[in-house]
C-alpha cells in the first residue's frame, strides 16, 4: 500500500529480509498491545512505505539514524504532505523503532531525536444546543431507519461516541436500569458512560419497534442494524447523519465527531470538571480533553468581542 503523494511516481526494489522482520514486529506488537485494526493498518501503510525509500536509499533498520529520518521527513514536505500527515508518519516511525528497540535490534529510537512539525490549531465543530435540538427532533418516528437513525444520534450525543464505538455496539452495551452504556472504546478499552432519558427512550422505542424489523435472523449480535440486517459501517452512520443535518439546515456539513464535540463542550459549558469529561470521553491523556478549554476560550473571546464597549 502507497501514499500516492510520497510513491506516485516511484519504482521500489522488494523489501529486504531485515526490514519485512522489523514491520512483522511492529504489528505483533500492535496486536500484544491491543490496537485496533484500523490503527495497525494505518502504521503498517506508513511504515512500509519508509522501509520501501530506506531500501531504495541503502539503509536497512540498524543504519537509520536521526539524520536520515530528517531527510526523509523533509522529502515529504517536499512532496506537499500535510503537517499533520508527516507527523502521523513520524509517530508511526516511533512506534516502530521503539518495538526494535525493545527486541534488541537497535540501541536506541532514532526517532525520538526527530522534531514533529509545527500544525495549525484546528478547533473542532461544535453545534449549540439549539442546533442539536433541531437535528435531532428532524428525525421522525415514522419507519424502522427513521427509529434507527434517531436512537442512533440521540445515543452518540448523549454519551459522547465515537463512529466506530457507535457502529461496535451490541445489543446488551445499553443498561436500562442503571441508564448507561457499556462502550468498547480504543486500544479495547471499556467505559462505563452515562446515558440521558432522551437517548434511553429513543433506544427503547428502536428495539420494541424498529430492530424486530430490520434483523434478518442471522444473529447479529450489533445494536444498531442496516435494512438488511447486518451491523452498521461508519461510512453508514456519517451519511444518515449527513442526510439529517441538511434536512435540519444546519450549515457546513456535520460529523459524527462533531455531536462527540458538542457533548464534550456541553458538559463544559454547564460546568463538568475536565477530568470526568476526559473519562467520559475515554481519552487515555487529559493533554487530548484540553482542546475543549480552546474552544470555550475562543467562544468567551469571541462574546467578549461582540459585548465590551472597549474590545
Amino acid at each position: 500500500m502507497k501514499n500516492s503523494a510520497i510513491a506516485a511516481e516511484d519504482t521500489h526494489a522488494p523489501l529486504s529480509p531485515a526490514w519485512r522482520e522489523a514491520l512483522a514486529l511492529l504489528d505483533a506488537d500492535l496486536r500484544r498491545r491491543g490496537a485496533a485494526e484500523k490503527t495497525r493498518r494505518a502504521y503498517g501503510t506508513d511504515l512500509d512505505q519508509f522501509a520501501l525509500w530506506a531500501t531504495d536509499a541503502g539503509f536497512g533498520p540498524t543504519t537509520i539514524g536521526p539524520r536520515e529520518l530528517r531527510r526523509y521527513a523533509a522529502l515529504l514536505s517536499e512532496r506537499r504532505c500535510a503537517p499533520s500527515t508527516v507527523a502521523r508518519k513520524l509517530a508511526a516511525l516511533r512506534a516502530g523503532f521503539r518495538t526494535l528497540r525493545e527486541h534488541g535490534i537497535v540501541a536506541q529510537n532514532p526517532a525520538e531525536l526527530v522534531a514533529t512539525p509545527k500544525q495549525g490549531s484546528h478547533l473542532p465543530r461544535v453545534l449549540r444546543p439549539d442546533e442539536l435540538v433541531a437535528l435531532l427532533d428532524r428525525i421522525p418516528a415514522t419507519t424502522a431507519l427513521e427509529l434507527r437513525d434517531r436512537a442512533m444520534f440521540e445515543l452518540t450525543y448523549a454519551c459522547g461516541l465515537r463512529a466506530e464505538e457507535v457502529v461496535n455496539l451490541d445489543v446488551g452495551a445499553v443498561v436500562f436500569d442503571a441508564e448507561e452504556v457499556r462502550v468498547e472504546g480504543k486500544g479495547g478499552k471499556t467505559r462505563i458512560v452515562p446515558a440521558g432519558e432522551h437517548a434511553l427512550q429513543a433506544v427503547a422505542r428502536y428495539l420494541e419497534r424498529a430492530r424486530p424489523a430490520l434483523d434478518a435472523g442471522a444473529g447479529e449480535a450489533a445494536l444498531f442494524l442496516s435494512k438488511s440486517g447486518r451491523r452498521l459501517q461508519t461510512s453508514d452512520v456519517r451519511r444518515r447523519l449527513r442526510v439529517w443535518g441538511r434536512a435540519a439546515a444546519i450549515q457546513g456539513g456535520i460529523s459524527p465527531h462533531a455531536l462527540r464535540h458538542s457533548f464534550a463542550t456541553h458538559l463544559l459549558d454547564g460546568g463538568a470538571d475536565l477530568r470526568a469529561i476526559q473519562e467520559l470521553l475515554g481519552h487515555s491523556s487529559i493533554s487530548t480533553t484540553q482542546i475543549y478549554t480552546r474552544v470555550e476560550s475562543a467562544r468567551l473571546r469571541t462574546a467578549y468581542r461582540q459585548s465590551h464597549p472597549r474590545a
